[in-house]
This record gives structure tokens, C-alpha cells and sequence, in this order.
């Protein structure tokens, strides 16, 4: 489930956590590149054992891109954006490679925008600041994801 739509207990309040649809933890990864790594280099030993040792550096290389690769997907495997609508306060907080970037406004500013065109993604607007959000949503759910963010956002101004 590429986003998940949850309700906080209190009816006032809602909150959706939409996130990376990741298929293998950090670690679960770094099992599988370490496996894949140890058995590259096991044969690259064998291959310079026979006489052919220019195997070696290219194992190297391939080891070298292969860590790079983990890297960068362990640094954006728990990246995350919530979202959470209260009466008084509308909250985004956004996690990127670990790097926290939180926003808080009043709800009764925010107007959501959404044009619906490939690639668009949802905008909180309120006054000059905006904030996209729905990177982690399907392109053919963002609409649903504006569609629910205005209701909420209505029902605050009702209260």
C-alpha cells in the first residue's frame, strides 16, 4: 500500500502517513548486497587463484557501486510526510534522508491545490508559503488524497 490513511481516535482530528512502499528493510538489504558481495569477491579469489587476477579490481568496482546503491537507498527507505488536521492547526512534516523539515499554519488559511496533470503534486497554500505534498502517492490517487485533505480541511472550519 503505497499510502496509508489513518484516523486519530479523537473525531477532530485526522492524520495520513504516506510513505515509501519499501519491499526490504535497511537491514533485510544490507543482508542481500553483503550476500551478493561475498559471493562476487569469493569468485573473483578463485578467478586470480587460476592466473586471471584483473578480476579483482573489477570486482572492486562492482562492490563499489554496489555499496554506493545501499547507501542511498537505506538513507531514503524511511522517508515519510505527515500530515495531521486538528481545529486549530494543520501540520506537515516531511522526512527526507533524514533531514526533518515541519510546518504548522492555521487550517482556516490553507486551500489545497491539485492541477491533475501527470506529474502534479498537491500543494497546501496558505498565503505565501506552500508546502508539496503526496510524492509517495500514486499519481492516480493524488486526486483522492486532495479530495479527502479539502474535506478535512472544511470540516475544521465547521467547528
Amino acid at each position: 500500500m503505497p499510502y496509508r490513511w489513518t484516523q486519530i481516535a479523537e473525531k477532530e482530528q485526522q492524520q495520513w502517513l504516506l510513505r515509501r512502499n519499501c519491499a526490504l528493510t535497511p537491514r533485510q538489504l544490507a543482508g542481500c548486497f553483503g550476500g551478493l558481495g561475498a559471493v562476487s569477491m569469493a569468485i573473483a579469489v578463485l578467478f586470480a587463484l587460476q592466473g586471471a587476477w584483473m578480476v579483482v579490481p573489477f570486482t572492486c568496482i562492482e562492490l563499489t557501486a554496489l555499496g554506493v546503491a545501499f547507501v542511498f537507498y537505506a538513507r531514503h527507505a524511511a522517508d515519510y510526510e505527515r500530515i495531521l488536521v486538528s481545529p486549530g492547526t494543520l501540520v506537515v512534516e516531511r522526512v527526507v534522508g533524514g533531514a526533518v523539515d515541519r510546518v504548522e499554519v492555521q487550517p482556516a488559511w490553507v486551500r489545497v491545490e491539485y492541477a491533475g496533470t501527470r506529474r502534479s503534486p498537491v500543494r497546501l497554500v496558505a498565503g505565501r508559503q506552500q508546502v508539496e505534498v503526496g510524492r509517495f502517492v500514486p499519481e492516480d490517487k493524488r486526486m483522492e488524497l486532495a479530495q479527502e485533505l479539502r474535506e478535512s480541511l472544511a470540516r475544521t472550519r465547521a467547528w
